[in-house]
């Protein structure tokens, strides 16, 4: 069993997916805790990605590779994790906004968020302003995360920002921005209350932003 978790880990951080479906199964089969398959060998997988993506050991490509065995891998141990084991470091809503199809970035940002214990509710790409408002109004997250890739579609950010303060929702819910084209003078501008400089840099504001340290 302790075998077959050091297999997944490694098969998480090679970006193997195949492999780490396959042994994502057998631990179950094998009888180890859902639990301790996520904190083990899936999270642990993808953090360690994580650490050499920050130390410039990997590079993008590797860590969408990651990324995406952090999926299927957690795809399979899930719906087996019991009611109250998933991880309550925070609510987190997530969305690109509206006129903007990017996916790449976004799909980091949400692997990352999960893996360091948040709830992450994916909105996908394109999303309507409304939509942001409407799903802040039922679900009640604590960080609204925005995505932007485009130029052209950074203003979106802001409309949805003035949204949230004229719907009387501004104060419930902390906003996060990022993508490519975004900085810490437009999160400043738009009123945002962080910028996530890439996948790593949002856990840790995230983190900053549920009141477990200052932003800078």
């Amino acid at each position: 069993m302790a075998e077959t978790l050091k297999k997944l880990k490694k098969a998480v951080l090679e970006g193997e997916d195949d492999l780490a479906l396959s042994l994502a199964q057998k631990a179950l089969e094998e009888g180890a805790q859902p639990l301790a398959i996520v904190n083990e060998a899936i999270v642990a997988g993808i953090q360690e990605a994580g650490e050499l993506w920050k130390k410039n050991e990997y590079f993008q490509t590797d860590m969408i590779m990651s990324v995406e065995a952090f999926q299927v891998a957690m795809g399979v141990v899930e719906p087996n994790l019991a009611s109250g084991e998933t991880s309550t470091a925070g609510k987190v809503m997530i969305g690109t906004v509206a006129g903007d199809m990017h996916n790449l970035g976004k799909m980091m940002v949400v692997a990352m968020l999960r893996s360091a214990g948040f709830h992450v509710i994916d909105l996908g790409e394109d999303v309507p302003i409304q939509t942001f408002i409407d799903k802040v109004k039922e679900l009640k997250p604590d960080i609204l995360g925005l995505g932007c890739y485009m130029t052209t579609t950074m203003a979106e950010m802001e409309n949805v920002i003035k949204h949230l303060e004229e719907s009387s929702l501004r104060d419930s819910v902390r906003v996060m921005i990022g993508g490519v084209p975004t900085s810490q003078e437009y999160a400043n501008e738009s009123g945002a209350d962080a910028w996530g400089k890439d996948a790593l840099d949002a856990v840790e504001k995230a983190q900053r932003l549920m009141g477990r340290g200052e932003l800078k």
